[in-house]
């Protein structure tokens, strides 16, 4: 049964949903228990990892070319709307939050990025929920970067631009 696999070149960034962006920097074959694999060679520099996904399992592990042009705009417009704050307990926040971020998509980080981001002049966060939002707006900034060309610390800085433009509107005003 031959999977249809997705094609990636060698120098193509690509998104693996439970480490982010990383580009592919090598094709490979090599004979594993008497198979002969083809494996993607990853490259994700923030974790200076390396990892090797066999061609025919990309698909299957989720992983991804860049995001559309039209899925970025969605996730930056998401990061303008109005923060749902569940009342659930932590542990299980924490958990539905993880989730979004390993899903690999981008407007479901946009919304975790969103949900737990605070201004200056708001309430200070704990610090499992400050962990989830670097983890989010950092993935978040790798992929900006990588479709915008430009690096991460430029790319959040664009997020947070956008989140405390945000912020002022969805703040009630007691009076």
């Amino acid at each position: 049964m031959a999977a249809k696999a997705l094609s990636f070149d060698v120098g193509d960034y690509v998104v693996y949903p439970k480490h982010g962006v990383g580009r592919v920097v090598e094709l490979q074959k090599e004979q594993i228990a008497g198979m002969e694999l083809e494996l993607y060679v990853l490259r994700f520099e923030k974790e200076r990892m390396t990892l090797r996904v066999p061609t025919n399992k990309a698909e299957g592990v989720g992983m991804r070319k860049l995001s559309s042009n039209k899925t970025l705009e969605e996730a930056m417009e998401t990061l303008k709307g109005k923060p749902k704050v569940k009342r659930t307990m932590w542990s299980r926040r924490a958990q539905e939050y993880e989730a979004k971020i390993n899903s690999g998509d981008l407007v479901s980080i946009a919304e975790v990025t969103r949900d737990l981001f605070r201004a200056d002049d708001q309430p200070e966060q704990s610090y499992s929920e400050r962990q989830i939002f670097e983890a989010a707006s950092s993935r978040l900034a790798r992929e900006l970067a990588a479709m915008e060309e430009t690096d991460e610390p430029s790319a959040l800085k664009k997020i947070l631009r956008i989140l405390n433009e945000a912020a002022p509107r969805h703040v009630k005003t007691e009076g």
